[in-house]
C-alpha cells in the first residue's frame, strides 16, 4: 500500500493545483523538497509537523514549527505508526 502525503489525508487542496490555492496557498509541505523522501513521502508530505505554515485546525500555522500541536494529529499518529522504530519527528 503506497504511503500518503498529508494533502491527501487532509484533503486540504493546498497541494499545487489544489482547490483552496486561490483561498490559502500553496502549502510549504507540498513544495518542500529539502524534505523530499523523508518517510516515503513527496516534499515534506510526511513530515509537515516540521514544517512552518501549513494548514492545521482550519487555520494556517505560525512563525515556527509546531510540533507540540500536532502530537494528537490524526495524519501524524498514523506516520509514527506506519515508520514504527524509523519515525523521526523534524528534518
Amino acid at each position: 500500500m503506497a504511503k500518503v502525503n498529508c494533502w491527501e489525508f487532509k484533503k486540504c487542496g493546498r497541494e499545487p493545483s489544489g482547490a483552496k490555492i486561490d483561498e490559502l496557498g500553496v502549502c510549504p509541505a507540498a513544495t518542500m523538497t529539502r524534505a523530499n523522501g523523508e518517510h516515503g513521502g513527496k516534499n515534506a508530505g510526511r513530515v509537515c509537523w516540521a514544517i512552518v505554515g501549513t494548514l492545521c485546525g482550519g487555520a494556517v500555522q505560525g512563525t515556527f514549527a509546531k510540533l507540540n500541536g500536532c502530537i494528537a494529529c490524526d495524519f501524524y499518529q498514523l506516520v509514527r505508526k506506519e515508520e514504527g522504530q524509523d519515525f523521526q519527528y523534524s528534518i
